[in-house]
């Protein structure tokens, strides 16, 4: 997989990915260390939206540093393959083992500005996170456990209920959101 070309293929979903596209690709161009966190300023991440096979339920974690439910994901560290991320993310935040990719594509790129914060004792500047986004699907009978260092709860919702379950205003209005509307679409889901 080649995240840069899988990346300019992408067919941006709405004018917010458009923009985003465009400025992660020229992150790209101009460093060479936008995979790992050492770049402060923004590096690349992996999220993915995790539905149940009949494509009506969300599975989300209690995010513990922004204080809401939220979608899975991490820091890629070194990893280009993002969709190796994204899955890896959510077995090690919900326990969840069978995951797999609805499809490889992408499904959809933002980016997202985290604001600074203490993690296992040392000051995060505030930055932004490049972020990939997958659609995943994993089977809702696995036994779930929560990641103590991450997250305080992890479970299912209907998807509206997902939307509604996060505090985080501009994830709510603008990502959430927009991932349900285009499942809906892409799955004709009522």
């Amino acid at each position: 997989m080649n995240i840069y070309r899988e990346i300019s293929e992408y067919i941006p979903y709405n004018a917010q990915e458009e923009a985003d596209k465009r400025n992660i690709l020229a992150f790209l161009d101009k460093y060479e260390n936008a995979f790992e966190r050492e770049n402060e300023l923004a590096h690349m991440t992996a999220s993915a939206w995790v539905t149940n096979k009949e494509r009506n339920k969300i599975l989300m974690a209690y995010h513990k540093i922004y204080d809401s439910w939220a979608w899975l994901g991490g820091h890629c560290d070194g990893e280009k393959d993002c969709l190796k991320v994204a899955l890896k993310e959510v077995r090690e935040e919900t326990g969840v083992k069978n995951v797999k990719p609805v499809s490889e594509d992408i499904f959809s790129l933002e980016i997202l500005s985290v604001d600074s914060h203490m993690k296992k004792g040392k000051y995060v500047p505030t930055h932004l996170h490049l972020n990939v986004t997958y659609l995943l699907e994993a089977d809702e009978n696995d036994e779930l456990f929560v990641k103590e260092e991450e997250n305080s709860s992890v479970g299912w919702f209907g998807l509206d209920e997902a939307v509604e379950k996060s505090n985080e205003k501009w994830f709510k209005e603008n990502i959430y959101t927009k991932l349900n509307k285009k499942l809906r679409e892409k799955y004709e889901i009522d």
